[in-house]
């Protein structure tokens, strides 16, 4: 009996490793160019951060469509919509979730802005964003400012999902003046 427990403490420990661990060491840093990605949108097409450049880009990471923290941060950058696009910024949402999944999100909530499906989770973890769990992954909840030439200018980590839209649309507009 105490071999079965101390077996289990320690793949608890092992565990919680892991999650803590998990995608810290590959976070970039303020000035650093974006790191690439190509991902699929909700309707098929592949984004790339390129595209993005000349504007602002805001890229935040959720971890899953329709949940209830990630719902209440996709429609408040949705109802901020036009003061990004006033701004001149982009937004993308990211999460390991497919385009099927996105697309349904998206209707749902009328999300007018592109949701990247990151089904093996290689960009999340790319942005240090990344927790695998192993059979599970999910992206965090962290959100990336980039400014039109691709550099990172603000970086959010585990952000509250009723205020990141806010936060990130206020530092645009510091930052621009």
């Amino acid at each position: 009996m105490i071999w079965l427990l101390i077996a289990l403490a320690l793949c608890a420990c092992l565990l919680l490793w892991r999650v803590t661990a998990s995608g810290k060491s590959a976070l970039p840093r303020v000035g650093d160019l974006l790191p690439d990605f190509s991902l699929p949108d909700q309707n098929g097409d592949t984004r790339t951060g390129v595209e993005f450049r000349g504007r602002w880009l805001v890229l935040y990471f959720y971890p899953r469509d329709d949940t209830p923290g990630c719902t209440e941060q996709a429609a408040k950058f949705r109802d901020t919509m036009q003061e990004f696009d006033v701004a001149g910024a982009a937004v993308c949402g990211i999460s390991v979730d497919d385009s099927a999944s996105h697309a349904g999100f998206a209707r749902k909530y009328n999300l007018p802005y592109a949701l990247l499906a990151d089904r093996d989770g290689k960009t999340a973890g790319r942005f240090g964003s990344l927790l695998n769990l192993w059979l599970v992954k999910f992206a965090r909840r962290n959100t990336f400012l980039a400014d039109a030439q691709g550099r990172i200018v603000k970086i959010y980590l585990g952000v509250n999902p009723a205020q990141n839209a806010r936060d990130v649309l206020g530092d645009i507009r510091s930052l621009a003046k």
